[in-house]
């Protein structure tokens, strides 16, 4: 216990407490003190050392500045009392003073109950929690200075506390705003992360002046966030139309090369009109964007605002992925020797044996000469990073480590060269690998990709996170539940049982016919497959992932020529024996959510199927002969675009607006249906594929090797490192096939044969339009509803469903006067009328203005200069040459993309994109 101390006054016990708790100062400037100006870098560390020690024992820290002092941190009061009355370390007579403003910190209260009370006398009362100044802050109103609820504190504590006590009431302590000399409504701080956070409000009826804008900015440090109600209109952050006060914020967030976080959500309610709208506006420095996330909150939380969330975009809570192959630091010639595959592989009797030896002999091959990627979860990385980084920044940290345990000058030399060098070849590694980055983009590039690769070089990456799922009836939140709920939902939608009963009754009388197609007419497209077939397959394959087997294209072009010989005769066995491998026609499917939908339905998730590369790069050279094939007869329509060579989408684009300027010339009425196919590629009819091929006189080796490709196939669902159990794909086409496309289209493009001569329809895989016009709008209305009905007709006899509620109608005309639109149908499901589409890229008006297109187009624009913006603040995307290419590749290849068609609108709307082509 020890001997109670005795105090010989009452009070004297409280008074010592008191002095405990009362702060000191904890950093002081040791200076020599010199006739010639001398300085501690001439003095041995040891020397400093041992003085300090033998005075006062071990202190938290010493740091010698540029100007050669020390900057000296205590540790306990003790020692701050001893330090000051140092005049001599060892035999250098120094002085010794705290520094003037690390003991000191700065916060903000809020209070308005010391509204009235005299900051003297808060300063006061509240000087024993370590306040030493207190300042009001004051605002400007009408030319006076009026007092607020805010007050400034000073405390004597390099660390601020996280409240104080004012009486009987805790005020959390904010860090201190900056000093803004503006006359807008506007605070600003600084916090410890050097990041500068501004909050404004524009009042809308006052007059905005630009340059106050632009002096505000210019006083904020940078990087900085600016947040607030702006009370603008425009359609760069989601409003309907711009207006004076919105063009004046573009042009403010144009000049000052900032940018905007907000997407289209609203985030102001307007009760008396019971609107909502976009008024309040979230703005950064383009250093600041990619580490920024920005959501809307869906609370008004008592107030006609909704919260703007802006966020840290980390990597947290990422889950466990499968390793992966990093190929970029492969042995390709140890892996060419070691992926023999011999004639005696690929000769057994059965196949299936036969293509799992080649897997292994790849697989086993590509474990040890290719590295993986960590299957633990991953941490902030670089792409950029490689072994000269890792092996400098080992020797910078040995280089630390030998310091901190013998501090003289060569080893501070030597670690600071280390510490030079390693940023030397981090700096380079990051332009070379830029520079690698943009010689590969090409305008089918997108600013998705783009911006992906620009986070990535800060470390930031969008992990995929497991979704909790809501069936209505429980919630799933487990991966493996998840995983299989999923796999029920997709094996449903392709299910025989999904179908309505008439389409039931056709399939199961359709299917008792049995389709023959053995021949022995030895057709050209039957004929084994050739050396150059397998290398034109190889060489168009994009590197995607692999699939379950883990085989990469990589993989398959590095194969010597003795063991592509030997694959081709593999390839030779499946297609001649007609025994197509079990192991094919598994997949693993990986769910994709789509864009705008709740992650909590299972319905909203598009199942992308990864299959073999081996069964994809035979599909590709069948998919080839068919092609060819088709064409040659002419079985797919002329109206039909979808990836067929020499056409695109621009000549459904095309097709359309030629049809409405001719409707126009003639003064005639045009009405145009867009429909919309639910699940088109998963409710595909498999044998309605067969049976197309059958009526096309196809026989032989290639229909029947597609007729095994679509049977008894099955699928696994995999979310990170977790797989569902396998189910069953009953009816569909695998999304993600190389074949999958040509074959929908073979089904799908029937359609067009159903319709009438008076309608015309065009095609773009499964983008279905048909036209009518006339300059009678009810004989037109009998016309397309004549030709929806037939449509319908066509799709119960084939599985298709039509969706009404997402089917559009529009009525394109420019004649004077009131005309009533058409009233058109789905299955008595009234088709929505509205007065834009956007169709295949391009928004049709039913003025054919293309206004909301350059609009829409102009925003997709401004967008993508943030990624200018944020490369022309670092050292490694800032060169000219990386710049253009990027400008050419993501926004003039937006703006030259149907500018055949939006080029006939007026000058005045055409001049709104000059805006986007001067800010690059």
């Amino acid at each position: 216990m020890g001997k109670k101390k005795n105090y010989p006054f009452s009070g004297h016990q409280k008074d010592f407490n008191l002095s405990l708790n009362e702060p000191f100062d904890s950093f002081f400037i040791m200076k020599r003190i010199s006739s010639q100006n001398e300085n501690f870098h001439s003095v041995s560390p040891f020397l400093v050392q041992k003085g300090i020690n033998s005075s006062f024992g071990d202190v938290k820290s010493i740091r010698k500045l540029r100007s050669g002092d020390l900057l000296i941190e205590v540790s306990s009061r003790k020692q701050a009392q001893q330090i000051v009355k140092l005049n001599a370390l060892s035999t250098l007579p120094v002085t010794v003073g705290a520094h003037s403003t690390l003991n000191s910190s700065k916060g903000v209260v809020t209070c308005g109950e010391l509204f009235f009370t005299p900051t003297e006398e808060i300063a006061e009362d509240l000087k024993c929690q370590g306040v030493t100044h207190v300042r009001r802050i004051k605002i400007r109103r009408e030319g006076k200075l009026l007092d607020t609820k805010h007050l400034v504190l000073t405390f004597h504590s390099p660390k601020l506390p996280q409240s104080i006590k004012a009486g009987y009431m805790n005020l959390a302590v904010k860090p201190t705003p900056l000093s803004l000399h503006t006359s807008l409504q506007a605070v600003a701080v600084q916090v410890h992360t050097r990041a500068s956070f501004c909050c404004i409000y524009l009042p809308p009826h006052d007059a905005l002046n630009q340059q106050q804008l632009n002096n505000l900015v210019d006083q904020l440090p940078k990087p900085f966030l600016l947040l607030g109600d702006f009370n603008g209109h425009g359609t760069l952050w989601g409003s309907d139309s711009t207006n004076s006060r919105g063009r004046q914020i573009e042009q403010f967030i144009s000049n000052n090369c900032l940018c905007l976080l907000n997407n289209d959500e609203k985030t102001y309610f307007h009760e008396p009109t019971r609107s909502f709208h976009s008024l309040d506006l979230a703005i950064c420095s383009p250093d600041l964007l990619p580490l920024l996330n920005f959501e809307v909150g869906d609370d008004l939380h008592n107030s006609d605002h909704f919260p703007l969330i802006v966020s840290h975009a980390d990597s947290g809570g990422a889950i466990q992925l499968p390793p992966r192959y990093l190929f970029q630091r492969a042995d390709w010639a140890a892996f060419m020797q070691l992926a023999g595959v011999t004639e005696a592989m690929v000769s057994t009797a059965d196949i299936s044996e036969s293509v799992q030896i080649v897997v292994d002999i790849i697989i086993n091959a590509a474990d040890n000469t290719i590295p993986k990627s960590s299957p633990r979860l991953r941490k902030f990385r670089r792409p950029w990073w490689n072994a000269a980084c890792r092996d400098s920044y080992r020797k910078q940290r040995k280089c630390w480590n030998v310091f901190r345990r013998y501090p003289t000058t060569e080893n501070l030399v030597a670690f600071k060269r280390a510490r030079a060098f390693a940023r030397r070849i981090r700096r380079r590694s990051q332009r070379e690998s830029w520079i690698q980055f943009v010689s590969s983009i090409t305008s089918s590039t997108s600013s998705k990709h783009l911006w992906k690769k620009v986070k990535a070089a800060n470390g930031v990456y969008k992990e995929f996170s497991i979704p909790v799922l809501n069936t209505g009836h429980a919630s799933y939140s487990s991966p493996l539940d998840v995983a299989n709920i999923l796999g029920q939902t997709f094996a449903q939608v392709s299910a025989a049982d999904s179908y309505n009963s008439s389409f039931v009754a056709i399939k199961n009388r359709t299917e008792r016919m049995t389709l023959n197609f053995s021949s022995r007419r030895p057709f050209p497209y039957n004929s084994e497959f050739r050396m150059f077939e397998l290398k034109a397959a190889l060489s168009k394959a994009h590197d995607s992932s692999p699939g379950p087997d883990g085989i990469a294209y990589s993989m398959l072009r590095h194969l010597n020529a003795v063991s592509l010989s030997n694959l081709l005769y593999l390839f030779h066995r499946v297609w001649r024996e007609q025994s197509f491998p079990r192991q094919w026609q598994e997949a693993v499917v990986i769910p994709i959510l789509k864009p705008g939908k709740d992650p909590a339905n299972p319905l909203h998730y598009r199942p992308i199927a990864l299959t073999s590369v081996l069964c994809k790069t035979l599909e590709s050279m069948v998919n080839a002969r068919l092609v060819f094939e088709l064409e040659k007869q002419g079985c797919i329509p002329p109206l039909q675009s979808g990836f067929r060579r020499g056409r695109s989408t621009f000549d459904n684009i095309v097709h359309l607006e030629t049809q409405i300027r001719n409707a126009f010339v003639r003064r005639n009425h045009l009405v145009s249906i867009f429909f919309d196919v639910e699940k088109a590629y998963d409710r595909t009819w498999r044998h309605g594929i067969l049976r197309k091929l059958y009526n096309l006189g196809l026989k032989g080796n290639l229909p029947l090797f597609i007729k095994r490709f679509l049977s008894s196939r099955t699928f696994r669902v995999r979310l990170g490192n977790f797989y569902s159990d396998p189910f069953n794909q009953v009816e569909g086409v695998p999304q993600g096939s190389v074949l999958s496309v040509t074959l929908f289209i073979l089904h799908f493009s029937e359609i067009l044969n159903h319709l009438t001569l008076s309608v015309t329809g065009t095609l773009y895989v499964d983008d279905l339009q048909i036209s009518c016009q006339g300059c009678n709008l009810r004989l037109i209305e009998r016309q397309l509803q004549n030709a929806i009905s037939k449509i319908v007709s066509w799709c119960d006899e084939n599985g298709h469903t039509l969706s009404a509620e997402k089917s559009k109608c529009v009525h394109f005309c420019r004649k004077r006067g009131i005309h009533l639109d058409p009233i058109l149908s789905i299955r008595n499901d009234a088709i929505p009328i509205v007065d834009e589409i956007r169709f295949l890229g391009v928004i049709f008006d039913r003025k054919l203005t293309f206004l909301p297109h350059i609009l829409q187009l102009r925003k997709k624009c401004e967008k993508s200069l943030n990624i200018l913006k944020v490369l022309s603040c670092t050292s490694w995307g800032a060169d000219r040459t990386s710049l253009l290419r990027i400008y050419q590749a993501v926004i003039l290849s937006r703006i030259d993309y149907g500018c055949f068609v939006y080029g006939s609108a007026r000058s005045s709307a055409l001049r709104r994109l000059d805006t986007v082509h001067h800010s690059a």
